[in-house]
């Protein structure tokens, strides 16, 4: 007798639940009143949380904004290209003011396009292609551009568009770095500004003690009310999910230091891949601007650094 197509995809999906169940089953239970409900992902490329607050601030001259965050007639030019060296991520791509420039994860280099209008580039001010050019430690051959909606010519590295942030007023402030697990300094090559080459998640020895880190050495976050057993469930959905953003699966074998029991990805009900350390699900927090921030420990009581076991950091023994 054949087995007709439903059946089979009930038998797999069984199967796929068996083996999540057998992998996440051991450690926990389920957090009291979770469920699992569908999340909205940010839609209005501002990147997350903490980036809608720049767009009315005080933003000072040196990003081409005035102090009520409007553009003004011409967008402050680019200038003479420079690259700084920051103690927190490197060689860091500058203005010609020291300004740091920034990437955008939603834009994408090939083809070269930006996804950041309205709100979301009064917040991030793209920077004019005009003018730029390329100084000591610059490659000119990375120096491009991409025509904007509105008809405007913005800079691209590496053919990545290129963009100030509107809460940095000073030459050399980084604070837009890690917005929103979206926004990170540009490299002079046009990739993320970084020390050195992570693993998709490793161990950093912290004042918290041994926490773990993405890729772009941001902690990584576990969420009381999220569940383990018998399946991986987030109940950070919504607003939520734009402060707190999902970790992004990684292959098991591209992790250090990491218990490997439950290290795998799910997919949530919005379709948001996640990825889980000990079958919890893990966060970054919007509020972390470089490596080694921890400002998301304890929010609510129900938010804490996750330790290379999967366990919450200094959360409280119940």
């Amino acid at each position: 007798m054949k087995t007709s197509w439903r059946s089979a995809s009930l038998v797999a999906t069984a199967a796929a639940v068996l083996a999540l169940t057998t992998a996440c089953g051991q450690d926990g239970a389920p957090a009291a009143g979770s469920q699992n409900v569908g999340a909205t992902a940010a839609a209005d490329g501002l990147g997350g949380a903490g980036v809608g607050a720049g767009t009315g601030g005080g933003t000072g001259a040196g990003n081409g904004y005035g102090a009520d965050g409007q553009q003004g007639s011409a967008a402050k030019s680019a200038g003479r290209l420079a690259v700084t060296d920051s103690a927190e991520l490197g060689r860091v791509l500058t203005d010609s003011s020291g300004m740091t420039l920034y990437r955008f994860d939603e834009d994408t280099a090939e083809p070269p396009r930006s996804h950041c209008d309205g709100d979301c580039a009064t917040a991030w001010p793209p920077v004019p292609a005009a003018d730029a050019t390329a100084g000591a430690g610059v490659d000119k051959a990375m120096l491009g551009e991409v025509i904007r909606a509105d008809g405007s010519k913005q800079l691209t590295i590496g053919g990545w568009p290129a963009y100030r942030y509107a809460k940095d007023t000073e030459a050399g402030e980084i604070s837009g770095q890690g917005v929103g697990g979206k926004w990170y300094a540009l490299a002079p090559d046009g990739k993320k500004a970084t020390l050195a080459s992570l693993p998709g998640l490793s161990v950093k020895k912290t004042e918290l003690g041994d926490i773990v880190v993405d890729k772009n050495g941001m902690t990584v976050y576990r969420f009381l009310k999220d569940q383990a057993w018998p399946t991986s469930v987030s109940a950070c959905t919504g607003a939520c999910l734009e402060k707190w953003p999902a970790v992004a699966p990684v292959p098991a074998d591209a992790t250090k230091g990491v218990r490997k029991k439950g290290l795998m990805g799910f997919t949530r009900p919005d379709g948001v891949k996640q990825m889980t350390v000990n079958c919890w699900p893990v966060y970054t927090y919007s509020g972390d601007k470089i490596p080694g921030d921890t400002n998301g420990q304890g929010i609510g009581g129900t938010w804490y650094a996750v330790s290379p076991d999967g366990k919450p950091v200094g959360a409280p023994k119940k």
